[in-house]
């Protein structure tokens, strides 16, 4: 409302006009009462039902204009929100977001949905409706200022119950919004791994585990239902004993003459729509304490340290690659994965990194593609810091084969094109055919339109990861990083990762690729091994005579 105040002062006039406009309804029973039954001229009859449905007409019509301003003051923000959730979902960065549980993950993508239903449209009008409701306590005091402070004292009794049960619902509401995350965390193991969950038998303990969890959740659940009952209950008695209070002390005026039954009734009217806003707000209590929560859950999820979006851009890259003194150590490890890396590489170099499973190889990948950074020391590319170039640059100069390629929920083709959006059909089919794809995608009746699942699990092993290479080779870039390119692979399909290698070092790409394949690490002239431990070992071998497969 602070951002439109020109629509926000329409807001505020449409629920004025329409609260006073309410008060036809009441005003009508008293007259109907004092007036027609008291006399019965069915003129009188008629031109107070005139009036009242004029006034319920135009009554209608300035809530729906006030409804149709709120629910475009809404939109934008309820947009913002789900962008802001989602740039902070897509571009914190990979190490950060590496540490916080996938359902988590998911609960704080579902967060601004709840702040969204807390602050829909509806809701909002029906807050504005909230100081409006002095109006009718106003038209009660004209008729009996007695009447009126018995209606005062119970709204306030209403406004401290609602407050009670808003506060008393924040803790109960975070812990049960901290079960789901913990339970949908079960729940994708057993979604998008059902292939271990039965072959590995682990049915039993997720079961179990699940059975915990769903215990813990129905107990939280339990206690935001009982305070949200308790807080309903306890407004509905507070209404019903406002209606009986009214009624009581105005037939003792009726009984000594300083009221009739029409005006007695019409009171009770006006003190029922008087404390109807604030019970309206009372029911919304759980709404907003959720809302409450999903937006510290939000606030904190913008916190996670985002990765860069600035940076220079080095024009053209030329493969040239450094090493300097790095180290890198996961947070929490007492010590380095490996430390004091130095070496430097020239443009068109053939470089290899070998060790064991847990050595650091996938980690030093995803340090070259600027996906983690280094505890100490410099990786400079061109002479350039990598820390100080733009990673969205960066990843357009990089030929990036992950060790576990991932692919988002859309066809092949959009997942091609979502890393290269100027790949035309030609360029397309040339790296479909490069990685080997070309028979796969002629046999398959959906070619390029073939729908991937989230991660592309409903593709075979190898065909995944080399579709995850033509993917790669989409890019013009210098660097090619290639995380055991072989690893999952036939005789078939590791022949076509050495043709394609051969094909970069043509040409002229610096090339590293990091495997344990013996096939891959003897045709390399240069081997850095990550067992030695803390500090590699740089190893110099002798190239083949012909370099190849």
């Amino acid at each position: 409302m602070k951002s439109y105040p020109l629509a926000s002062a329409e807001l505020l006039v449409a629920s004025l006009f329409a609260n006073v406009l309410a008060l036809a309804s009441p005003l009508f029973v008293m007259q109907v009462l004092n007036r027609y039954v008291s006399h019965g001229v069915d003129s009188t009859l008629f031109t107070l039902t005139a009036g009242v449905v004029t006034a319920i007409v135009f009554e209608v019509g300035f809530r729906q204009i006030r409804m149709t301003i709120a629910n475009a003051l809404c939109q934008p923000f309820d947009h913002q929100y789900a962008t802001a959730t989602f740039e902070a979902l897509a571009g914190a960065r990979t190490d950060a977001m590496g540490q916080i549980p996938s359902g988590q993950k998911r609960e704080a993508a579902q967060a601004p949905d709840a702040i969204q239903q807390a602050f829909a449209a509806p809701n909002l009008v029906a807050y504005l409706d909230l100081p409006f409701a002095l109006v009718f306590l106003l038209a009660l005091a004209l008729l009996n200022p007695l009447l009126a402070a018995i209606a005062l004292l119970f709204m306030v009794i209403v406004l401290l119950l609602g407050w009670t049960s808003y506060k008393g619902l924040e803790a109960p509401t975070q812990d049960l919004q901290g079960r789901m995350a913990e339970r949908q965390g079960v729940i994708d193991t057993v979604v998008s791994d059902p292939d271990t969950v039965r072959v590995f038998s682990t049915r039993k303990s997720l079961r179990l585990r699940w059975s915990r969890l769903q215990t813990l959740l129905n107990g939280a659940r339990a206690a935001v239902t009982a305070r949200q009952g308790m807080g309903q209950n306890l407004t509905q008695g507070v209404q019903a004993l406002l209606s009986a209070g009214i009624i009581t002390v105005g037939a003792m005026m009726v009984v000594s003459g300083d009221m009739n039954v029409g005006l007695l009734i019409g009171a009770n009217i006006l003190a029922a729509r008087a404390v109807a806003p604030l019970i309206r707000m009372t029911q919304l209590a759980p709404a907003l304490a959720k809302a409450h929560a999903a937006r510290q859950t939000i606030e904190g999820l913008v916190r996670i340290p985002r990765e860069r979006t600035d940076g220079s851009a080095l024009g053209k890259y030329r493969g040239a690659l450094q090493f300097s003194d790095v180290a890198f150590a996961y947070p929490g490890h007492p010590t380095p994965l490996f430390e004091s890396l130095s070496l430097k590489l020239e443009p068109g170099a053939l470089f290899v990194v070998s060790g064991a499973n847990g050595s650091g190889k996938t980690t030093l990948a995803r340090l070259l593609a600027g996906l983690v950074q280094p505890v100490r020391g410099q990786i400079l590319v061109d002479g350039v810091d990598l820390a100080q170039v733009a990673p969205e640059w960066w990843r357009r100069q990089i030929v990036y084969l992950p060790q576990e390629p991932g692919f988002f929920a859309g066809s092949v083709r959009e997942n091609l094109m979502a890393y290269v959006p100027e790949l035309d059909e030609s360029s397309l089919n040339a790296v479909i055919r490069e990685a080997g794809l070309e028979a796969f995608f002629a046999a398959s009746q959906q070619g390029f339109d073939m729908q991937l699942q989230p991660g592309g699990r409903n593709l075979p092993l190898g065909i995944r990861r080399r579709l995850a290479l033509a993917r790669a080779l989409s890019s013009e870039g210098r660097l090619v990083i290639l995380d055991e390119p072989t690893e999952g692979l036939d005789g078939e399909g590791a022949q076509q990762v050495g043709r394609v290698m051969n094909a970069l070092k043509q040409r002229g790409c610096t090339i590293i690729a990091l495997s344990h394949d013996p096939n891959i690490i003897q045709g390399a002239p240069h081997i850095l091994d990550l067992n030695a431990k803390p500090v590699p070992r740089l190893l110099q071998t002798q190239p083949r005579a012909k370099e190849g497969a």
